[in-house]
């Protein structure tokens, strides 16, 4: 076999009988592990919504103290980074090193970008004392129910919010080695399985943003 076929040959782990093999397993693995994301987030979901039907006045009051433009905007900011994400599967299957690099840094920096408007959406939080604790203020009726609103809002969205940045340094390191030309033998199982994860992140908050930035208002 020449040096040029055995370059064009996808790298496939002695484990598994062809490249097919190889990345069924990959994405059976990624799903398995989503179906746990998904129980795990659930289980907050579930917290929300008995807590939501107990105190529904006081949820709605709480609701409109969150952001809904910059809310809506991350919105718009990961929907927009999903597209991005196919787009650069796309472009792994076809073996396109320049134009995957490109879309990969570019979810990665909505991702930043995203992360960006949540710490000022936070920071706002902070000022105005609506961090749970010892220092959480509420000038309205129900100040326990307030609360634990709020812990549910920094407890759900905190925890997406990790997810988001170990997606941005998962991509990061996926462009860095599709500029080395990891992928362009006909293995981007890693960016596609990635792909994955990113969708996945991205419907978490489409869930996470009416729940809690549209419940107080209409």
């Amino acid at each position: 076999m020449s040096a040029t076929s055995t370059a064009a040959t996808p790298f496939v782990h002695e484990q598994f009988d062809d490249i097919e093999q190889q990345r069924s397993a990959a994405q059976l693995g990624m799903w398995i592990f989503l179906a746990t994301e998904v129980l795990f987030f659930g289980g907050l979901f579930l917290g929300y919504t008995v807590y939501r039907s107990l105190y529904p006045d006081t949820f709605a009051a709480a609701s409109r103290h969150t952001e809904v433009v910059l809310g809506g905007t991350n919105t718009a900011v990961l929907l927009f980074s999903s597209a991005l994400m196919a787009l650069a599967v796309r472009a792994a299957e076809f073996k396109n090193r320049k134009q995957l690099v490109w879309l990969l840094l570019g979810t990665a920096f909505l991702g930043i970008v995203f992360m960006a408007i949540k710490g000022v959406e936070y920071h706002k939080d902070f000022v105005e004392y609506l961090v749970p604790g010892s220092h959480f203020e509420w000038h309205e009726a129900n100040r326990s129910h307030a609360e634990i609103f709020f812990w549910l809002y920094f407890a759900m969205t905190g925890l997406h919010a990790i997810h988001v940045t170990v997606g941005i340094f998962v991509l990061l390191t996926l462009a860095v080695l599709a500029w080395l030309g990891k992928f362009t033998a006909g293995n981007y199982t890693p960016v596609e399985v990635a792909g994955l994860y990113w969708h996945f992140v991205d419907i978490v908050w489409i869930f996470l943003f009416p729940l809690m930035y549209l419940a107080g208002h209409r």
